[in-house]
């Protein structure tokens, strides 16, 4: 986020609400009047900041809104911060939103053993967690016997002064997802990866991604349905949600099991630089 947020020449350490066109983005629609966002795509909110800081309160009540309105796109919601979820949640909340993911991110076994017991108090109907940066060693086979976390993201780190990601960590992980039927993504090795006691240093976005793939070991867990409605609570068939679309290069890219599609936004080829 800092490095980021220096590239466009923010300050890291200031807390902010977007502009309108980028905060109501899943309200907007293109000149025929329909959606941009189509239904069934998925947003993940947030992924440079925390959706639960205490400094974006003001705001949350609106974004909240903005997400009941779209009961037929699924939000992604990280945090470090599931302490604070329960007093944050909207009235409605219920058990959970059909159209919500509340994820926390677990970089090593102190944060996995602080946040994941949280996360699984909390009224949900899809959690996940993701260990990226992972820069420890993680067990959570514990938490996974509970059935409730349907998403294990995993990555390494980048950007200037990244910490080192083992495969070590990356098998264990994934080995304890495959016994418990939770969906792995091994999404990228980060720019430094050891395998077998040597380390490689992978600049390149799309080479991480590719050897994460690789690897072989990210795959497709049981299968947790989201019964995603229109406005009026119609749910909506398979047939009225988007048909993902995937680039050549995502043949290549283990997110594929985790990615709403393609937008062709040559993204593919940033990711080179």
């Amino acid at each position: 986020m800092f490095y980021l947020d220096a590239r466009r020449d923010q300050d890291g350490a200031v807390i902010y609400r977007t502009g309108d066109s980028l905060f109501r983005y899943p309200l907007s629609r293109d000149r025929k009047g329909n959606y941009r966002i189509k239904p069934g795509e998925t947003l993940r909110v947030c992924l440079t900041s925390d959706f639960f800081l205490e400094e974006a309160d003001s705001w949350r009540n609106e974004a909240w809104q903005i997400i009941r309105s779209r009961p037929d796109v699924i939000f992604f919601l990280l945090t470090k911060r599931p302490e604070r979820i329960a007093d944050t949640l909207p009235p409605d909340w219920g058990a959970g939103w059909e159209n919500v993911m509340l994820n926390v991110s677990c970089e090593n076994q102190k944060r996995a053993d602080e946040r994941i017991p949280k996360l699984l108090a909390l009224p949900a109907r899809h959690l996940g967690v993701m260990c990226a940066p992972l820069i420890g060693s993680v067990s959570i086979s514990g938490y996974l016997a509970s059935g409730r976390i349907e998403q294990v993201l995993c990555d390494g780190e980048n950007y200037p002064g990244a910490r080192t990601c083992s495969w070590e960590w990356v098998k264990t992980l994934g080995e304890e997802c495959r016994r418990y039927e939770v969906t792995f993504v091994f999404c990228g090795t980060g720019a430094r990866f050891e395998k077998d006691g040597r380390l490689y240093r992978i600049d390149s976005r799309r080479l991480q991604a590719e050897q994460a793939f690789k690897s072989g070991i990210s795959f497709q867990g049981r299968v947790h349905p989201w019964r995603l409605t229109d406005p009026l609570g119609i749910l909506l068939s398979e047939s009225d949600l988007v048909k993902p679309e995937y680039a050549a290069p995502c043949e290549r890219c283990a997110r594929k099991i985790s990615c709403s599609g393609c937008s062709h936004c040559v993204r593919c080829a940033m990711l080179e630089k």
